[in-house]
């Protein structure tokens, strides 16, 4: 690049800056700009398009084509030159635009008299804005110079947008981080709480996107590429790093390490950029450019250059992950995901968590339930568009959250607060009550848990025990496996906060989406039918004796449940079972107490163990179904793939005929039945539930009480005989029968 061109650049951004600074209202300066970068640029044309919504581009303001087209002419996201480098995020650059591919003329522009088109896309690291155009009527196609040059006064007007330089009398381009925004997720943890945000890694805002002195600037990239250099190696050579740890450290190191991406960051500043700004224009071109390739791994490298970039913004701002800030009044923990250990240190501190990745099933979702706070998963971008201390609603029930939200939209979601807040006063009441049909049948319910931060919940929840206890979270918060006198502690306390009620203690649960820090990950096809929970303990024993050690240790000679989870077949059973008594016998000869009663029970969560030996039922205490992964084994709808794993109805008949085998089995047997999951706490499924002839329900501790509510309402024969009646006229679900039979109800 010659230093005219540089010079040229440099001073069309500093006309920019200095007009950008003055006042005026939106319209006046947008028109003000495209006169500027025309006159600049020595083009007769030059036209900003913005999105009008997500899927429409409206020309907002032109220098050269017809001023009646403005604000009237718009198209689809792809359509005509201007959509398609809207939808691809690349620039377009063409002496012949009639001639290209997807061409569309739009006559009330006037613009066939201008053959030359270049447009570049008004990005900000993923996030959309609009197209910038020149055009001539010399045809030609627009040099490497002036295109780069184009891309920089694109850089610095969509990063201009946080001071609303597009802003319209209407609202519309209204700058980043104030407009009212709505983010349709997934619903991981059910609740609502209104409060303000709190970014686990708060964003780097750019404040000078414009630098006077080149080689400065220069200077300071290259340190700061110099500094994350030294970090990433200095990373790499710790000790205990996984593969996976290894192997993102090596694309980053990939990443910074490379000539092109420091090359391309010079030529920016060269152009007038600030080194902060170049950093994110880059990252801006770079994102674009891996959105489009077919290949699923290169495309999930998008998130190690975006964390290497953020890196290398906050050696260059100073801005670390640590602003100084105290957590605000009833805090919304935003992030892009977040660990088990990581969101346990929050505690109960938060309201609300919102993850733009994260699934139903994972760590976090876990421990979300267990400190009963709502979590809304998938909610794409909204770490980049939320700020610190910004109001915000998560709406846990409907995966819906509100940002900045309108007034109306805030009255509406405090009412409904309020209309749940006074349900669960109502729930308080029927606390000391049975969950006691019409028909005189009594329901056992049990919660939940899995911290001892959940066991308070017994008591007030009105819970009659601990129907699963998850022993994985303890070893999924450290980094390192915990020590069997520390896990016997732990289950000491759990025992003495259950104040002799039952607790069930599920064995560890590890493998599929609960991969330990310290463990090797498998790199599994499909983990979730792979190596884990009982297979593991089964095939690496020496956790699973530890574990069981610090059980009957903290037991000290009162009564034990333990369950296995994940059982397939008779056999993993028998063999877990074996492993326990020989522990038992061992705890006796060494002169420990052991438990003063047993209960040694199986989770069936696959459908072979519902056809299971006799023998097998004969040998358990007790089965627990484990609805969540029973559910999506028997639909073949993975719960984590969000086009299915709401495809299937809970009230399926297919599915309660088979669980009305499991509990014919049960029955013959004389064993013990408990249904587990999440379906377990929806008052409608968990009524069905009941009828199938379930007497103990284990859920989250906020679902006993309207669980409880609708169970006393109705006659579980009557239920059953709405399922029957849908069974007979050839129905796939039950629900709309029974809906209408609750809809009947007396109050």
């Amino acid at each position: 690049m010659n230093e005219r061109s540089e010079s040229e650049s440099r001073r069309l951004l500093r006309r920019l800056r200095d007009d950008l600074a003055m006042p005026g209202k939106g319209q006046e300066r947008l028109d003000r700009i495209t006169h500027l970068i025309a006159d600049s640029m020595a083009t007769e044309v030059c036209s900003i398009y913005l999105f009008r919504d997500a899927e429409t581009l409206e020309l907002f303001a032109t220098e050269g084509l017809r001023k009646s087209a403005v604000h009237k002419t718009r198209m689809r996201l792809g359509e005509g030159l201007v959509g398609r480098v809207a939808r691809t995020g690349l620039p377009v650059n063409t002496a012949n635009a009639p001639a290209e591919k997807g061409f569309r003329f739009m006559p009330e522009t006037g613009e066939e008299i201008y053959p030359s088109f270049m447009g570049v896309p008004l990005q900000r690291v993923g996030e959309r804005l609009g197209v910038l155009v020149v055009q001539s009527k010399e045809a030609r196609v627009f040099s490497e110079d002036e295109l780069d040059a184009l891309e920089v006064v694109a850089m610095v007007l969509a990063e201009m947008t946080e001071l609303g330089v597009f802003a319209g009398d209407d609202g519309t381009g209204r700058p980043l981080h104030r407009q009212s925004l709505m983010f349709r997720g997934s619903a991981a943890q059910e609740g609502a709480a209104e409060g303000k945000v709190w970014l686990h890694e708060p964003r780097v805002v750019v404040t000078n996107p414009v630098a006077d002195d080149p080689l400065t600037e220069i200077a300071r990239i290259r340190e700061a590429v110099g500094q994350l250099r030294i970090s990433i190696d200095d990373l790499l050579a710790a000790q205990q790093l996984d593969k996976e740890q290894k192997q993102v450290l090596e694309a980053y190191r990939m990443f910074a390490h490379s000539r092109g991406w420091l090359r391309r960051m010079e030529e920016d500043i060269a152009l007038g950029l600030s080194a902060e700004a170049a950093v994110e224009k880059e990252q801006s071109a770079a994102r674009a450019r891996l959105e489009q390739v077919p290949d699923a791994y290169l495309r999930e490298r998008l998130q190690d250059l975006d964390d290497l970039s953020n890196r290398l913004l906050r050696i260059l701002t100073g801005q670390g992950t640590d602003t100084g800030s105290a957590l605000p009044e009833n805090p919304i923990l935003i992030a892009r995901n977040i660990g088990p250990a990581e969101l346990l240190e929050y505690g109960r501190r938060l309201k609300g968590v919102v993850l733009e990745e994260g699934s139903v099933g994972s760590h976090a979702a876990i421990v979300a339930r267990a400190l009963a706070i709502p979590l809304v998963i998938h909610t794409e971008r909204i770490a980049s568009e939320a700020l610190n201390g910004d109001h915000i609603l998560v709406d846990g029930d409907q995966g819906i959250v509100h940002l900045r939200p309108e007034e109306t939209v805030a009255r509406a979601f405090r009412d409904k607060i309020a209309m749940q807040a006074e349900a669960q006063k109502r729930y308080a009441s029927l606390k000391g009550l049975p969950a006691q049909s019409k028909c005189g049948r009594t329901i056992a319910l049990h919660m939940n848990a899995g911290l001892m931060a959940d066991l308070p919940s017994l008591e007030g929840s009105g819970a009659e025990g601990v129907g699963l206890f998850r022993t994985e979270l303890q070893f999924l918060i450290r980094n390192k496996m915990p020590k069997r006198a520390e896990l016997a502690s732990l289950y000491s306390r759990v025992m003495e906060a259950a104040k002799g009620r039952r607790v069930a203690f599920r064995t560890l649960d590890i493998g599929s989406d609960k991969v330990l820090p310290y463990m090797k990950p498998n790199d599994e096809p499909n983990p979730a039918m792979g190596w884990r929970a009982i297979r593991v303990g089964l095939d690496k024993p020496g956790v699973l004796r530890m574990q069981v050690q610090a059980l009957l240790r903290a037991t000290n000679g009162r009564p034990l449940t333990i369950m296995f989870p994940f059982i397939a077949e008779h056999r993993e059973f028998i063999e877990a079972r074996a492993l326990v008594l020989r522990e038992i016998h061992r705890e006796k000869s060494l002169g420990h107490a052991i438990p003063s009663q047993l209960e040694i029970g199986a989770m069936c969560e696959t459908p072979s163990l519902a056809y299971a030996p006799q023998a097998f039922f004969e040998a358990t205490d007790f089965i627990s179904v484990g609805g969540n992964d029973l559910k999506q084994f028997f639909f073949a709808a993975d719960r984590e793939n969000e086009r299915v794993r709401r495809r299937y109805d809970t009230l399926n008949l297919s599915f309660l005929s088979f669980l009305e085998v499991i509990v014919a089995r049960c029955a013959g047997a004389g064993t013990k039945l408990s249904f587990c999951g999440e379906d377990a706490g929806r008052p409608i499924e968990a009524l069905v539930l009941a009828a199938l002839g379930f007497d103990t329900l284990s859920m989250r501790p906020a679902s006993i009480g309207p669980v409880k509510a609708l169970i006393r309402r109705v006659d579980l024969e009557a239920v059953r005989g709405v399922i029957e009646a849908a069974r007979a006229a050839g129905e796939d679900s039950a629900r709309a029968r029974l809906m209408a039979y609750l809809a009947e109800l007396p109050e």
